[in-house]
């Protein structure tokens, strides 16, 4: 497949822009949301052991919402890194091209099908938050 042309790689630079604001403000907005109830807040008000139960999953939930949300950020960051340094759109795994319509489907993918493929198959269980095919 052939590289990316610059305009296609500025579109890509631009989504990512965007992508990473939106992240940023969803992440503080969580982080920041008076109307969230920490652990210890709702747990303390908490009648019997089942209510302290959904309490923790609420809790628990949170938690890895924003988990998800910060590690994508960090793709998205890794991504627009890629795109500075020239290796935006080149598998880390082979060198060959990721492919734009793969990137077009996920602007942070790092590997190509065929890599990425065998990179699942044996890091099952392992996740580094690299989109899946």
């Amino acid at each position: 497949m052939p590289a990316l042309s610059p305009s296609e790689i500025a579109a890509f630079r631009e989504r990512l822009r965007l992508r990473d604001a939106e992240l940023r403000r969803t992440i503080h907005a969580a982080l920041m949301n008076n109307e969230d109830k920490t652990y210890a807040e709702v747990a303390g008000r908490v009648l019997d052991v089942g209510e302290e139960s959904v309490a923790d999953l609420m809790a628990d939930a949170k938690i890895i919402a924003i988990e998800k949300e910060v590690a994508e950020q960090a793709e998205v960051i890794a991504a627009l890194a890629r795109i500075t340094d020239g290796t935006y759109g080149q598998c880390v795994d082979c060198g060959d091209d990721v492919g734009a319509k793969r990137l077009d489907a996920e602007p942070t993918a790092k590997r190509c099908i065929r890599c990425q493929s065998h990179y699942e198959r044996t890091h099952r269980g392992r996740h580094d938050g690299t989109p899946s095919l």
